[in-house]
């Protein structure tokens, strides 16, 4: 969810290779279709406006499996559900108030194994091997999980990475803190190339001559290298400017102006990585860890509000980017402001090396119209990694689940979908799917205020997904999926 700047705040299984052999011939030539006609709890079809209040809708291929509400002291309208890591068994998910453990080891019957108190939005969240990493971008009067609200304008307040270690997963233990400039909307988790080190790819934006620790003009990210056996050794080694000779200047009420990134999405098998940087969007290569360069930049002056986030297809040569036009906080899936805007944007990546090009191709955006009262605009997504095509699943707030084809980028197509009515039919209030990932054969959805989701994809166009295994993900740290 954006924050804008008044005030600021935010491998693999191997699969068989005969069953792969015998599959592409006929899954790769598919046609994506579009979506079964939809139903609903009350057999309304799914094209008509109006659900009732957390009326369910869905395509026949998505259906629900389990729903493991929200429980105190994370069940307030305030304690918004945010972003997910998963690990084996695990799923941990972020939250204004902290994190949540769960246990999935049964999908349809996820439990909760702990949950950490440690205020701080957005909790941006990411794990590797026994480490958890937080992101804190709300100025807080110290580090600890303790802390209260205290203005930027305060030198010593505080805002930045927390390491957790979660070797008990019943017992997660706080181990250290990093402050980074402007505080972390979001970071990125890149394995060193040695894998004795993980780095964090920080994102933040919106300086102010009075915030002491966020002064503008602030193009860049902050770098901070984990030493994996050594956490508590954690710091910032670089802050790489990513605009040397500015970024977009924005405009007033339409566009956003370039005052750092959104958010990043790392390639690491590829030494690649994309960056949603409000105004601009970057293609960067990162084969030196310490010093991602730019290799390509562009814009949408016309579409496009505010680059949130980025998603490779798994060949690595296309990328999409999502615009949350009006922050995630508005309704933008309507008729008045159409297919085009609050969308994503679907480009190829062209040449090679350091002449690699994104190339614009198309927009997607979902095929319904939302209730005024409903938050909907393009948010987190993931691949799903299905044999000779290019499918991602999506969160779009109050929109719900989609899960969309891209594989000609010039015409993608919805082949699913699953959302609830608005959570009130009179005002507009914050929520639904925040974050929504395809995980070791199932759906898995962070709404804002129901808690956990989980869902089922039952597709003959995207079932070679359930023969793939990961045993960790993170997903703005891009996993290859063999030779998907």
């Amino acid at each position: 969810m954006t924050r804008f700047p008044l005030p600021r705040r935010r491998q693999l299984r191997a699969v068989s290779l005969i069953a792969a052999g015998l599959l592409v011939a006929s899954v790769a030539t598919s046609p994506a279709g579009n979506a079964a006609p939809a139903t609903t709890t009350r057999g309304v079809p799914a094209t008509a406006p109006g659900l009732g209040v957390d009326e369910i809708s869905s395509s026949p291929n998505l259906r629900q499996v389990a729903n493991l509400p929200k429980q105190a002291p994370f069940d307030t309208t305030s304690a918004l559900g945010t972003d997910m890591a998963f690990q084996g068994r695990y799923a941990f998910v972020g939250n204004y108030n902290g994190f949540v453990v769960y246990d999935i080891g049964r999908p349809n019957a996820p439990t909760i194994v702990s949950q950490v108190l440690c205020p701080g939005s957005q909790n941006d969240i990411s794990v590797y091997g026994n480490l958890l990493f937080l992101s804190t971008d709300s100025s807080r009067n110290d580090d600890s999980c303790a802390s209260v609200t205290q203005p930027a304008t305060v030198k010593e307040s505080w805002e930045g990475i927390k390491v957790f270690d979660i070797s008990d997963k019943a017992n997660p233990r706080y181990l250290k803190s990093v402050e980074t400039a402007c505080g972390s909307h979001t970071h990125t988790l890149v394995p060193g190339k040695d894998r004795r080190t993980v780095y964090l790819y920080v994102s933040s934006y919106s300086p102010r001559a009075d915030y002491p620790d966020c002064q503008p003009p602030h193009d860049s990210i902050s770098i901070v290298k984990v030493p994996v056996h050594e956490p508590t050794e954690a710091a910032v080694v670089a802050t790489p400017n990513l605009f040397p000779d500015g970024g977009y200047e924005g405009v007033p009420g339409q566009t956003s102006a370039t005052t750092g990134c959104h958010d990043i999405t790392a390639y690491p098998t590829r030494d690649l990585a994309a960056g949603a940087c409000m105004g601009d969007g970057v293609l960067l290569d990162i084969r030196d860890r310490e010093a991602p360069r730019v290799i390509n930049r562009i814009r949408d002056t016309v579409n496009f509000s505010f680059w949130h986030s980025a998603t490779f297809n798994n060949a690595g040569t296309k990328v999409v980017f999502t615009d949350e036009l009006g922050g995630g906080g508005a309704a933008t899936c309507n008729e008045v402001v159409g297919p085009n805007r609050g969308a994503d944007a679907v480009y190829d990546i062209t040449g090679r090396g350091d002449a690699r090009k994104m190339v614009f191709r198309s927009y997607y955006k979902i095929p319904r119209v939302n209730a005024d009262t409903e938050n909907c605009v393009a948010h987190n997504g993931s691949l799903i990694p299905v044999l000779g095509r290019d499918v991602m699943v999506q969160a779009w707030y109050q929109g719900g689940v989609s899960v969309w084809d891209f594989t000609d980028s010039t015409r993608p197509k919805e082949i699913g979908f699953w959302e609830r009515g608005p959570l009130s039919d009179t005002q507009l209030t914050t929520g639904g799917a925040w974050s929504t990932y395809y995980y070791n054969g199932h759906i898995y959805s962070s709404d804002i205020q129901k808690g956990l989701d989980v869902l089922k994809l039952s597709d003959w166009r995207t079932w070679t997904a359930d023969l793939v295994r990961i045993p960790e993900l993170n997903v703005q740290t891009q996993a290859g999926y063999l030779s998907w």
